[in-house]
């Protein structure tokens, strides 16, 4: 069977302390595995028994964030988009984060492999 793995970016361009930007890729994940127990219980069961694999990538704009969610959007593959409430750090609906997967890494990685590890 085919790699399964999760991926989250994270945006670079806007100032998180660690902690907020961790938080962030944590509700990224969290959301984009929802998505994927949804469309396909199978993949997100199996993404569990296999140890959860999970890449971080960086982006260092808005714009390649929300081009690359419409992408997994349209191909279907899960994914979420994290916008922040704004409590703490950065204004409300500050998209800072997306999380894509759990699902088969060839058609993740057609559109993310031009990003950075984070």
């Amino acid at each position: 069977m085919e790699e399964i793995k999760q991926v989250i970016i994270v945006r670079k361009d806007i100032e998180m302390s660690t902690g907020k930007l961790v938080a962030q890729a944590c509700h990224a994940s969290l959301s984009s595995y929802l998505d994927a127990v949804e469309k396909d219980e199978k993949v997100a069961s199996a993404w569990l028994r296999e140890g959860e694999k999970k890449i971080v990538l960086k982006t260092n704009d808005l714009e390649t964030l929300v081009k690359l969610f419409n992408a997994f959007k349209y191909k279907n593959i899960p994914c979420a988009l994290v916008s922040d409430a704004g409590l703490t750090e950065v204004p409300p609906g500050t998209k800072t984060a997306l999380g894509v997967g759990p699902w088969k890494g060839t058609e993740i990685d057609a559109f993310t492999r031009v990003l950075k590890l984070l």
